[in-house]
């Protein structure tokens, strides 16, 4: 029998000291190297299935990035996982199908909530509970946006549990579920950013465990335009990302300093 060390997870295939307490989640293996591109050090720490796993420095901070794979299911293992190892603050580095008009492909979208249609997280708590980012993470993130001078949105993202149906694509034998029909129409109106497939169950699982979290997407596509421009902002998504690691570290030195649990503008 393959015997695994003491508290390896069995999915991510990482243990207790693989992982910084900053962990950048993106859906795509591939990213994660482009993310530790940026870091001063970086070494693979694993491969497995879609979990792939690399840790380093960033700008003095020890930092983490892993792939999530594809959906909610997959991004609560990756939770669940992690938390188990120590990993206290986490940042989605996404794409995304932009909702609304004025967006374009390449522009970026800093997610405070996300409406629960992910399916996962009404496993761990009823659905009226929110799905709500860290303010700190999601400060950190307007602030390193600015500071990387790129264009950026801030505000409500649809988390779905379906690539298709579920973001109401017309699919094969021209079948589309009435329910999903009026789906995009519903949430333009409610002022919804944009769609993807994680944010919702990271931000529910991470409040009900005590864990800080937030997300930046990159704009791929428009579903009212019909613009697709795969990979369009994905570099800027990831340096804003490994940046407000910088400056949500700092933060937490300031607060250490001034024994103070939550931060606000005074502190700063």
């Amino acid at each position: 029998m393959h015997h695994m060390p003491k508290n390896m997870q069995y999915h991510i295939n990482c243990k207790r000291g693989d992982l910084a307490q900053y962990l950048l989640v993106a859906g795509d293996p591939e990213r994660i190297p482009k993310i530790a591109k940026l870091w001063s050090r970086a070494k693979e720490v694993s491969s497995h299935r879609e979990f792939r796993s690399y840790t380093g420095t960033y700008k003095g901070v020890k930092v983490s990035a892993i792939s999530s794979g594809i959906g909610p299911a997959a991004m609560s293992i990756v939770v669940n996982e992690a938390a188990k190892i120590g990993v206290k603050n986490f940042i989605r580095v996404g794409s995304c199908g932009a909702l609304q008009k004025n967006m374009e492909c390449g522009d970026l979208v800093i997610s405070s909530a996300a409406v629960r249609l992910d399916g996962t997280s009404n496993c761990y708590i009823m659905r009226e509970y929110p799905a709500v980012a860290d303010y700190e993470v999601l400060l950190a993130l307007v602030e390193a946006a600015e500071a990387l001078g790129v264009k950026y949105h801030v505000g409500v993202t649809a988390t779905t549990s379906d690539f298709y149906a579920g973001q109401a694509r017309v699919v094969s034998n021209d079948f589309c579920n009435s329910q999903c029909k009026d789906l995009i129409l519903k949430l333009q109106k409610a002022d919804v950013l944009n769609f993807e497939m994680e944010t919702a169950t990271l931000f529910v699982l991470a409040s009900l465990f005590g864990l800080k979290a937030g997300a930046i997407h990159a704009v791929y596509a428009n579903r009212v335009t019909d613009e697709f421009k795969p990979h369009a902002g994905e570099e800027n998504c990831i340096k804003v990302a490994n940046e407000a690691v910088k400056i949500l570290d700092s933060w937490n030195k300031k607060k250490k300093v001034r024994r103070k649990k939550w931060l606000y503008s005074g502190l700063l």
